[in-house]
């Protein structure tokens, strides 16, 4: 089949990169415009866009999905199905009606639940022990079209979010290959998707990632693990914000009585208290500092009796 690919990225590209090399023919490629990054804020292609570019395909960049530009090019196109993965905006309905097939995402979770942007971190910052990937055809509402095909993936005592996308990237890569493999031969129909078990992914932002000491030790390692690598999880200590990178649940040999957000220092390990038991902090990164490890932290701020990472009240 002749395929238009949308996406941007990193986590996009596993599953670009498997389509090019199956049997369907890639056609072209759609991404996010340039979008400035880094301490320069510069200019900076997408990952997808310089993937596609490194491979010779066409890439397309409209600011928005309807325009007339896009449109006419994509009707020129003729792709047959559109696959998405990570795209990162909102497909309008004359755009859909394009490629035979419609468009086709590959969306991290097993649908019905966490539909929305951010369905790895909020896996992770639920406790669900499983979580997966699902192909289903796009339509107006949000994740809510039919599915071709899921996996299933084991969620890690341990995991990050960036650990399990990046799971999730690779198995779905070829989770969407085969989907487009059976919509080809006609071997996958959609299927509805339940009524039940419904949840929602929206977007995690700077202030979600603010630790709650006052939650038991589980939440906060959730919390901590669900926004790492992204937005990042931080606290605030003496005024300034301090980010805070997986901790540890603690062993017997933990201080008691801490109240919750209170650091103490040991020779070797910094806890800080919690509505239920401490926890160890690991790597965390001083405001306008590099990380470092949270004992050489501990040392460098020389950490008073009582002292707490304290909470800073979001604005209306």
């Amino acid at each position: 089949m002749r395929l238009v690919f949308a996406g941007t990225p990193e986590v996009a590209v596993p599953a670009l990169s498997a389509l090019h090399a199956s049997d369907h023919e890639v056609v072209a490629v759609v991404t996010r415009p340039d979008a400035r990054a880094g301490r320069g804020r510069g200019l900076a292609a997408s990952p997808v866009r310089q993937w596609a570019e490194e491979h010779d395909l066409e890439v397309l960049t409209p600011a928005r999905p309807g325009e007339d530009d896009f449109l006419e090019r994509l009707r020129e196109l003729e792709p047959d199905v559109c696959p998405v993965v990570a795209y990162g905006a909102l497909i309008p309905r004359v755009a859909l009606d394009v490629p035979r097939h419609g468009w086709v995402n590959l969306h991290f979770s097993l649908l019905p639940a966490w539909r929305g942007a951010a369905p790895v971190q909020h896996a992770i910052m639920a406790g669900d022990e499983m979580t997966g990937a699902s192909t289903f055809r796009i339509e107006e509402g949000l994740d809510t079209g039919p599915v071709y095909g899921v996996m299933t993936e084991r969620i890690r005592p341990t995991d990050t979010s960036g650990d399990l996308l990046g799971r999730l990237a690779e198995g779905g890569s070829g989770l969407l290959v085969a989907t487009m493999d059976g919509i080809e031969d006609g071997s996958l129909k959609p299927v509805p998707q339940g009524a039940e078990g419904v949840s929602l992914a929206p977007k995690i932002g700077v202030t979600d990632a603010q630790v709650r000491w006052d939650r038991p030790a589980i939440a906060v390692d959730r919390l901590v693990r669900g926004c790492t690598p992204a937005p990042g999880a931080w606290s605030t200590f003496r005024g300034e914000r301090v980010k805070i990178a997986p901790v540890a649940l603690t062993e017997s040999d933990a201080p008691v009585g801490l109240a919750p957000g209170e650091v103490v220092a040991g020779r070797r390990e910094v806890w800080v208290g919690t509505a239920s038991t401490p926890v160890v902090l690991g790597q965390v990164r001083p405001h306008g500092k590099k990380d470092m490890t949270a004992a050489d932290w501990a040392r460098g701020v020389r950490i008073a009796q009582g002292e707490c990472f304290t909470m800073v009240e979001a604005q209306a």
